[in-house]
């Protein structure tokens, strides 16, 4: 796991002194030498040179200051105490520095800290040991959690880009989604998903066909945005044309119902179900032509049942998307990856290693590797985030059904 250094006031007061590399190195240093003379200065006349330091960070997105490894937390208010908690410190259960410094004579709370140059992190501001917000002078936003949740803000550092399979791209045309429902009398209930096809084909096509567990996620806009990278990969020819069903979770005829911790769990009634009744509904006569190429992709507890699927029956799914996924919760799967003797398997896994699932992650990929199971692995210093996992579904889609 990787560990990450959070200086206190000793580091506070250097950062006054010697300045580290930011966004832009001089005005970096031009800002820590004017917060030293705030904090040097008789502290009467100075609010207005606060006011606009403090502006000046804002407009030029300074809110968090950062540099190569260097990240330098800010908030201003007035507080009795103020600290920050997110994927950097596992939300408050890893050990972790988070206390902020109030500069004096100012109402400027900071914090330095040293990340990974490319990390991403989700964060918010504890004002006063129990109220958590997100940062105000912060825009850049992450929602996450479970059915979407909530945002947390985020912390990009100087080297991490957004993918440009995420970007908006004109003169690109979109795929097309169809939503269906199907009454699972496996499982005892009604399951909705929604499929997408490209945009050069028609329904009648016979194409690869990817399942997504988490469907609802992942095409949120706002969480996995899938569509838009499908569109996009397609458009420039990167992945083979395919369909891809994303399947709900959530119980379709009240939402705040989700079932993924059940249906995830090494559950054999959900690959009963989508072995016998989702696959043929959505592929009809061509399902056995095309079980060589039928993908499975989910993230966390998805992810462990994209692997679960796999290994069980490489007969239905032989590409295998991971994110991040949750081995910690069911281990016997490792057992399962040993005893693998299907080599046709393609699998592509993502992890992060900020209090992410990458130890389990690594392991699985050794185990794949002795059972001589092609695997593409890429690590990201980001936490267990759908900031993270949308920035990589180019990565794990290219990896399935990159075009050869």
């Amino acid at each position: 796991m990787m560990r990450f250094r959070t200086p206190a006031l000793l580091l506070f007061v250097i950062l006054l002194v010697q300045p580290v590399f930011a966004q832009n190195k001089k005005e970096f240093a031009k800002a820590m030498r004017q917060l030293r003379a705030f904090a040097s200065s008789d502290s009467v006349g100075i609010q207005g040179a606060v006011d606009k330091w403090w502006n000046e960070r804002k407009r030029n997105y300074q809110v968090p200051l950062t540099s190569q490894d260097s990240a330098v937390f800010l908030y201003r208010g007035k507080a009795t105490s103020v600290s920050w908690a997110g994927d950097f410190n596992g939300w408050g259960s890893k050990p972790f520095n988070n206390k902020g410094v109030r500069v004096r004579n100012t109402d400027i709370w900071i914090l330095p800290c040293l990340f990974p140059s490319a990390a991403r992190l989700d964060y918010k501001i504890i004002l006063n040991g129990k109220d958590w917000i997100l940062d105000p002078d912060n825009p850049n936003q992450q929602y996450s959690g479970v059915g979407g949740g909530s945002p947390n803000s985020e912390l990009h550092m100087p080297a991490w880009r957004i993918d440009p399979a995420l970007r908006v791209r004109k003169n690109v045309t979109s795929g097309t989604l169809t939503e269906s429902r199907i009454n699972s009398k496996i499982l005892g209930y009604e399951v909705s998903y929604k499929t997408y096809q490209p945009a050069a084909s028609s329904p009648g096509t016979v194409l690869p066909v990817l399942y997504v567990t988490d469907g609802s996620e992942y095409l949120d806009p706002r969480l996995g945005n899938m569509t838009r990278v499908l569109d996009n990969l397609l458009a420039d020819k990167r992945i083979v044309a395919l369909r891809v069903v994303f399947v709900d979770a959530r119980d379709p005829s009240n939402l705040s119902v989700n079932r993924r911790m059940e249906e995830m769990s090494l559950n054999e009634k959900y690959l009963a179900f989508f072995s016998d009744e989702l696959i043929p509904a959505v592929e009809g006569t061509s399902a056995s032509s095309l079980s060589g190429s039928r993908g499975i992709l989910g993230t966390s507890l998805g992810g462990l049942t994209s692997a679960y699927f796999g290994f069980q029956r490489p007969d239905l799914f032989n590409r295998i998307g991971i994110q991040s996924p949750a081995f910690w919760y069911k281990p016997q799967i490792f057992t399962m990856a040993e005893q693998v003797s299907n080599k046709s398997l393609e699998i592509s896994m993502t992890a992060g290693t900020v209090y992410d699932t990458s130890t389990e992650a690594a392991k699985m990929k050794s185990l794949v590797d002795k059972q001589g199971i092609r695997c593409t692995y890429l690590e990201t210093p980001e936490g267990h985030s759908w900031g993270n996992w949308k920035n990589l579904l180019d990565d794990i889609l290219i990896g399935l059904y990159g075009a050869r």
